[in-house]
């Protein structure tokens, strides 16, 4: 889908982004992370061509992205940016008709993507579409963003850091948010975080950057459980590594089905970090479980969260 061979870009001299070589699939969900100034933002706007490669080859669909007007290709990509750029004096309906407007599509079809977004989105149409942006929260207005990156249909979606001005509560939300959109249209989405557990959360495949290149690549489980260097085990945290190891499995994966308990349930569905959360709430050493449907399932024990190769990060089965 996206294809970068040998990619450099330079600024006053010095290389932003050296020698990239990176292959991003049809319907996987990118996560560039890295340190400040690693490239991985500059790296995500070559892509749309708001920053030009100076050298290497960026193919996009097969095709080099210098065979594409620039206008035709960004209409092709949507983009979801942290400051959101929403027009003050647009409404949101406005605000997210720029790119079908711009394509022409008839107004009927644009009301109708505009409902249909903003029901995705969990925003109601009746009580948002006329509301300006001052009116709205700030991870109302950072839905509408992503409502307008999303509105034509693009067969990519870029995102550099799009939840980074939001407080955790809302930043977890809308994370669950976009989880959930990607596997419903499947589309290709590349982000850029700064953030770790937020990349660990979303990521089908993690790109770790420095210095402009890339340091190691592949699942979250792999990067924690098999780092290539000292940078990617320091990077991800030495210590932290078991907890977040935690953020990758779910309760379904650890519960005793053969057992029941009474008491407050939680969902087979939560993570195991999560699960830790309410083991020390509660104070207690065992969780009765539910399935989706709400149904006693098992139940979890405290003990079981520290047992299993993947917290010893040693030969951990790769998903």
């Amino acid at each position: 889908m996206i294809e970068f061979e040998n990619v450099s870009k330079f600024f006053q001299g010095e290389a932003a982004v050296s020698e990239l070589t990176l292959n991003i699939k049809e319907g996987e969900f990118t996560v560039l992370i890295g340190t400040s100034g690693s490239g991985k933002s500059t790296t995500l706007k070559m892509i749309n061509r708001l920053v030009e490669h100076d050298t290497g080859r960026i193919r996009f669909a097969g095709e080099e992205i210098r065979n594409f007007d620039p206008k035709a290709l960004r209409r092709r990509m949507g983009y979801a940016i942290q400051s959101i750029g929403l027009f003050p004096h647009w409404s949101v309906a406005q605000n997210i008709a720029t790119v079908p407007q711009l394509l022409k599509w008839p107004k009927a079809r644009i009301s109708s993507r505009i409902d249909e977004l903003l029901a995705l989105l969990g925003l109601e149409a009746e009580q948002f579409r006329d509301r300006y942006p001052h009116q709205l929260s700030g991870g109302q207005q950072q839905r509408v963003g992503v409502a307008r990156a999303l509105a034509a249909d693009p067969e990519v979606l870029l995102m550099d850091e799009p939840f980074g001005a939001l407080d955790p509560v809302t930043r977890g939300a809308l994370q669950q948010e976009i989880i959930r959109i990607h596997q419903l249209l499947g589309r290709t989405i590349v982000l850029v975080t700064h953030d770790i557990d937020e990349a660990l959360t979303l990521a089908d495949r993690i790109v770790l950057m420095d210095g402009g290149k890339v340091i190691q690549q592949g699942t979250p489980l792999e990067l924690l459980t098999h780092p290539a260097t000292d940078f990617v085990r320091d990077f991800f945290g030495r210590s932290e590594s078991g907890v977040r190891l935690l953020s990758l499995r779910q309760v379904a994966d650890r519960v005793r089905t053969q057992e029941r308990l009474e008491g407050e349930p939680i969902s087979e569905t939560i993570t195991l970090r999560e699960a830790l959360s309410l083991f020390v709430d509660r104070q207690c050493q065992q969780l009765p479980v539910v399935n989706q449907q709400g149904e006693p399932c098992g139940v979890l024990h405290f003990s079981d969260l520290v047992r299993g190769e993947e917290l010893r990060g040693e030969n951990a089965p790769v998903t």
